[in-house]
């Protein structure tokens, strides 16, 4: 029997894994006629159909009147219990649905991207971005005298593209706070911006054996103790040094050696100042992996642009990151579908296409593959008449 597209996208998430984790936080307890199950459908619902209000997600759950059995529900929740539930189910069951998704989809999919392949190193690219609310209607998320906000701290992953650390903390919460929290693997690559630059934090990742690459601040002072021949062949290398930090609080929490090098950015029409610590990586190499950090700058847009994380059905803290949660997991989906597909998807278009087709009854993966496959009519019959 053929059943919808939504109900094959939630095959994806593995059943038993989910049940799990509804032991663990016994977020069933007290369900009063919806659990947990329900209740994370709905949210999904809420982002792969985009709809814009809980009466939305109820009514458009009910219409699919003879296809809920396939998604595992009995009834469509209501409104109200809906919003209950945002109020109340703790978000830290999706935080660590997501978290575990992510590892089991990873595990299952495993690549290596060009970087990552020829350092043999995992290379991990940290950014936060802001999530604007309204403080009338969020009074906990204030964030600056009439404004509120949230801020999505991310470290994704360079060879999955997915986050595999993120954290939700209110708007204020500077971003070296929480890269302090975040432990490295020892010979991983750590990709920054320039908000990131703590000497103390850069010397802790320089101990642990952690290499780093981010902007050199534009007030540093430094020594430059050694020149690097810098490789012709490379016309965006401008430059190539060793230094040391020579201001006084910069020296006392980072006092070993420093590279930078001098790049210019064609498309920005300036000159970037990079800064690592590694020695023997080229000059090229250091600029490649700073390239690199634009893949959060794309999955931010992405998150923004394509899922419901700009206008929320919920007012209270946990409602708002309950559905942030309910996003990062419908991209994994997407993302994952995306690498699996024959076909050569862009994000945009494929969220587009099961938008429009969310309740359709067709195999999906063969959908994936050939969205534009037209089977062939068959013949018609022909009648001999004498």
């Amino acid at each position: 029997m053929k059943v919808t597209l939504f109900s094959q996208i939630l095959k994806l998430v593995d059943r038993s894994l989910f049940e799990r984790l509804v032991r663990k936080h016994q977020s069933d307890k007290h369900a009063k006629g919806c659990n947990t199950w329900t209740h994370f459908v709905s949210m999904l619902f809420l982002q792969m159909a985009d709809m814009s209000s809980l009466r939305d997600i109820s009514t458009g759950l009910r219409s699919a009147t003879g296809n809920l059995s396939h998604l595992g529900l009995d009834r469509a929740p209501s409104k109200s219990a809906l919003s209950y539930r945002n109020k109340h189910r703790s978000h830290h069951f999706f935080e660590e649905l997501y978290f575990r998704l992510v590892h089991h989809m990873s595990s299952s999919n495993p690549r290596q991207r060009l970087y990552a392949r020829r350092l043999k190193r995992q290379i991990f690219i940290m950014d936060s971005s802001i999530i604007p609310l309204c403080l009338s209607l969020f009074d906990w998320a204030k964030f600056r005298t009439k404004k509120g906000a949230i801020k999505l701290h991310a470290v994704l992953d360079y060879d999955s593209g997915l986050p595999n650390y993120a954290v939700l903390t209110d708007g204020k919460k500077h971003d070296v706070r929480v890269a302090k929290e975040q432990n490295f693997p020892t010979g991983s690559v750590v990709v920054v911006d320039r908000a990131y630059v703590d000497y103390a934090w850069l010397n802790v990742l320089d101990s642990t054996g952690v290499f780093f690459v981010t902007r050199l601040k534009k007030n540093a002072l430094i020594e430059i103790t050694q020149p690097y021949l810098t490789n012709k062949k490379h016309e965006h290398i401008l430059s190539d040094q060793q230094i040391t930090l020579m201001g006084f609080y910069a020296s006392k929490r980072y006092g070993g050696k420093l590279r930078i090098v001098r790049v210019y950015d064609q498309i920005n029409d300036k000159q970037l100042l990079l800064l690592t610590n590694n020695m023997f990586w080229t000059a090229n190499t250091i600029s490649e992996l700073y390239k690199a950090r634009w893949d959060i700058e794309v999955f931010f847009k992405q998150l923004k642009q394509l899922f419901r994380v700009k206008s929320f059905v919920g007012t209270s803290a946990n409602a708002v990151r309950i559905q942030m949660w309910c996003a990062m997991i419908a991209m994994l989906l997407l993302k994952f579908m995306k690498k699996k597909a024959q076909h050569n998807w862009h994000l945009s278009n494929l969220i587009s296409f099961l938008r429009l087709n969310l309740y359709t009854k067709i195999n999906l993966w063969e959908w994936l593959d050939k969205p534009f496959f037209i089977k062939p009519n068959p013949p018609p019959n022909q009648f001999l008449f004498s």
